[in-house]
């Protein structure tokens, strides 16, 4: 038996004479996340509809909870455009079913139905009542405003689609369609969180990861790494990933500037090397996972002095929210988990016993005024190694490094 599931969009509606550029990639995003499953994606009626085997439903399910821009979608019965057939399926949909009360909504795409949408919602409502009825079923009363159960009948120009539950997609909108930003992926909660907003409006990341040698083996972050930008991958079908190894430079920073300031230029060198990244990955911007006065170097003033080492704009989507509504975030998006694992970050290393809360642009440059910053960029960048990730026929996989070049 076949199934199609119906797919919602909200947001795209906005976008007037570029509703199609958004819905072409909506339909693209859909149709790579479903393979290689026995389904066909089309637009009908200003509807996106997915056909497909019954024994597809659970995996497509899965994969759609994926797919940026759809709002909700339903399983639903499909049958002939028909009064009977409809019907007929709306009954097998609701009878059977746990509820207290029920209505009835409908949309017709097909103006050439013969029978109104009130009128659908109307005599539909009347057939369902009288059974329920006759069945002694307990939810069989009509409750128009907050109903237990809701018949959704949708029409188009071959079809009627009966459904009666709503499954949450992610909502945003669809994935690439938006241009690219170059993430700092940390290995902690905040970063995964902040990549995970961003791409929910449709910007394709590129992430950057910094790594120290682990305090002890199997500690390393760049396996913390990996596994995120694993995660992550299939919101947006393709990733690459640059590991850098960042403690020789910090090394050369200890050495050459005041205590207080480190952590501040760790963040400045950072992103410089991410800027150069970006540059030649085409990218527009840089994203962080940095919130208001979290830790020291998210002050409001060492947030000024640091972003003043980059020329392209750096982006913070986390920027008012506090650590238990990023925890609660990194829990619902499945991250927690990996995040949580031990692993040598490779800020904290030589931390400094004061670190400045209020620096001024002015007093990072003149810490930085004896080290060679161009030469440490150059290292930084020169050093990275890069892996590239895709999303193909429904599973995540990563070719391998191939070299920081690239």
């Amino acid at each position: 038996m076949e199934r199609t599931l119906v797919l919602h969009f909200h947001e795209l509606w906005l976008k007037g004479g570029n509703r199609n550029f958004f819905l072409g990639k909506l339909l693209m995003a859909v149709r790579q996340s479903l393979e290689p499953l026995p389904a066909r994606a089309r637009i009908v009626h200003s509807r996106l509809l997915v056909d497909l085997p019954e024994e597809a439903v659970p995996a497509a399910v899965e994969r759609l909870k994926r797919v940026f821009g759809v709002v909700y979608f339903a399983v639903a019965r499909r049958v002939a455009a028909e009064r009977e057939a409809l019907f007929e399926a709306a009954r097998q949909e609701v009878l059977g079913r746990q509820f207290d009360s029920f209505a009835v909504r409908a949309k017709r795409g097909d103006k050439t139905f013969p029978m109104r949408s009130s009128e659908i919602e109307r005599e539909l409502g009347r057939d369902l009542l009288e059974r329920l009825q006759a069945a002694g079923h307990p939810g069989a009363r009509v409750n128009l405003t907050s109903p237990g159960l809701t018949c959704f009948v949708e029409i188009t120009s071959r079809w009627a689609l009966v459904y009666t539950e709503k499954l949450p997609g992610p909502g945003g909108m669809p994935a690439n369609s938006a241009g690219r930003l170059v993430c700092l992926l940390s290995g902690g909660y905040d970063s995964a969180v902040a990549a995970y907003k961003v791409m929910k409006r449709g910007v394709h990341l590129v992430f950057a990861h910094f790594h120290g040698l682990p305090a002890r083996p199997g500690e390393s972050s760049a396996p913390i790494a990996r596994e995120l930008v694993r995660l992550l991958t299939p919101y947006q079908f393709t990733s690459k990933l640059y590991l850098v190894p960042f403690e020789p430079i910090q090394r050369q920073i200890v050495t050459a500037a005041p205590e207080r300031y480190r952590i501040l230029l760790y963040r400045r060198m950072m992103l410089r090397i991410a800027e150069t990244l970006a540059r030649r990955q085409h990218a527009l911007g840089l994203v962080t996972g940095d919130s208001f006065s979290q830790v020291a170097s998210q002050t409001l003033h060492n947030l000024n002095a640091i972003d003043r080492a980059a020329v392209l704009p750096v982006y913070r989507p986390l920027i008012g929210d506090d650590k238990q509504e990023i925890i609660q975030a990194a829990q619902r998006l499945g991250t927690y988990a990996i995040c949580s694992e031990p692993f040598q970050d490779c800020c904290p290393l030589f931390m400094p016993r004061a670190p400045a809360l209020h620096a001024r642009p002015e007093e990072l440059d003149k810490a930085e005024a004896t080290i060679d910053v161009e030469a440490l960029v150059k290292q930084g960048v020169e050093s990275a190694t890069l892996e590239k990730y895709e999303f193909r026929q429904g599973e995540v996989r990563a070719p391998g490094a191939v070299g920081g070049k690239q």
